[in-house]
């Protein structure tokens, strides 16, 4: 690969992905598309970069989905899954107790585990939840993950990465090595393809935002108009996840950190008025703005 073809990929990607390639990764760039310009039947990335510059709208896809297909795992850090189990949720049953509803997004969901990982917190909590409307978003920049998450399909190494046994047990059937989802946790979520360079505002707004291990791909100014848009669509006490990496700290004041609640992050009060009925969620502490 050239360096003229190196840096066609880096802008092309970042214009429609948003990912954000520093100069040292060529090495990745190369491994993630050398089988991908294989399958095509061509003789190396610079014939690829050939083909997208000539407007092959189908490999421009591809190139897209091959740099941007990141590894997830069930209850992925566990930590922010113990959150949503013992603080958020029980929160959210205080706060909604009167319409009994709930949205969730889960934002950059890949092969489903973190989407699913959501449904099967909701389904422990049983009783808490009769009789509410109840519903789970989960979106991804591919069609072909999207596609995967939908059917519910997962290896033996893909459940023994995360997932505890007893849940395995309770929600999967078993085929070989294959284990499928049940049919009712799958129910639970909806997939939509979505670009989050793109406005999302037609999703409504949630309650419960995931938005993990996705946007320390993305440059800072990226960053800061995709908290904007969440903001919007965050309800005014809900909460906002972020991956062990990821803050919102110097990219922008929409959301300040809750106290001792690493990754979780509500809107901050002092950019607008809270409205009367609305507060924080029992037992959360937001932090002082440094």
């Amino acid at each position: 690969m050239t360096p003229a073809d190196y840096e066609y990929l880096r802008k092309f990607l970042k214009e429609r992905s948003g990912l954000d390639l520093s100069a040292d990764k060529q090495y990745l760039v190369e491994s993630r598309l050398l089988p991908l310009a294989r399958r095509a039947s061509l003789s190396g990335i610079p014939d690829l970069v050939q083909k997208v510059r000539s407007g092959d709208g189908r490999l421009a896809t591809d190139v897209v989905e091959a740099m941007t297909t990141n590894e997830t795992f069930f209850f992925r850090d566990k930590v922010p899954f113990d959150h949503l189990r013992d603080t958020i949720l029980p929160g959210l049953i205080q706060a909604r107790g009167a319409r009994k509803s709930l949205r969730i997004w889960s934002a950059a969901s890949s092969t489903g585990q973190e989407p699913y990982s959501i449904a099967m917190c909701l389904k422990e909590m049983g009783a808490a939840f009769a009789g509410w409307r109840i519903e789970i978003v989960a979106t991804d920049l591919s069609q072909e993950v999207l596609e995967k998450s939908k059917a519910g399909v997962y290896s033996q190494f893909e459940v023994q990465r995360g997932l505890p046994i007893q849940l395995l047990v309770k929600y999967f059937t078993q085929s070989g090595d294959i284990w499928q989802l049940n049919a009712d946790v799958r129910s639970m979520v909806q997939f939509r393809q979505l670009n989050l360079l793109q406005d999302f505002s037609h999703l409504g707004t949630f309650d419960v935002i995931f938005c993990r291990n996705v946007l320390i791909y993305f440059d800072q100014d990226t960053k800061a108009v995709i908290f904007e848009r969440m903001a919007k669509g965050l309800e005014v006490d809900g909460t906002l996840l972020l991956g062990a990496a990821e803050s919102v700290v110097g990219i922008t004041d929409a959301f300040r950190p809750v106290a001792d609640r690493r990754g979780l992050y509500q809107l901050n009060p002092a950019r607008g008025v809270r409205p009367a009925g609305a507060p924080l969620f029992s037992g959360f502490k937001v932090a002082a703005a440094r």
